[in-house]
């Protein structure tokens, strides 16, 4: 009974550890994307905050939406997506239109030049996770994608 109880106490703190370590790493990952995230921000337009980037990375991902629902999202206060996108607006990045569905209900999307500047400040940010994995195999990169969907929730293979 001695060295089972003993034998437990041995896994629970290798795996104390891993999760430690776990942990270390996933502090690593957020961190250097928000770096990243800034970066990608100031190529975009060095004169918008990182939190105005969020939000054009929003709708660029996610398509039209209120702004009430993109505060929802974002995390974010009513009154500072509010002031960022009036912001974003006056640069000519975002536009306002009625809603489809409710007439009063004001959508915000991306402009044009909002896309392509998006999609041009994405490729900096691409190209820095894409170098890390340049040396992988197929069945390595395969193996993380499947690891990673399980750790956020998607056990479902990608069709």
């Amino acid at each position: 009974m001695e060295y089972d109880q003993d034998n437990n106490r041995g896994k629970n703190v290798v795996r104390e550890e891993l999760e430690l370590q776990l942990g270390e790493q996933l502090h690593a990952l957020i961190s250097a994307s928000h770096a990243l995230s800034v970066r990608t921000a100031g190529r975009f337009d060095p004169s918008i905050q990182p939190a105005a980037f969020h939000i054009i990375r929003w709708l660029y991902s996610y398509g039209p939406t209120s702004a009430a629902a993109l505060a929802e999202s974002t995390a974010m206060d009513r009154s500072s997506v509010s002031r960022l996108v009036k912001q974003l607006e006056h640069l000519g990045y975002v536009n306002r239109e009625n809603s489809p569905d409710d007439g009063r209900g004001v959508l915000l999307s991306l402009t044009e030049l909002g896309q392509q500047m998006t999609i041009h400040a994405l490729k900096e940010k691409e190209n820095a996770f894409y170098e890390r994995i340049s040396n992988w195999n197929n069945d390595q990169l395969e193996a993380f994608i499947t690891m990673l969907r399980k750790f956020n929730g998607f056990d479902q293979p990608h069709a």
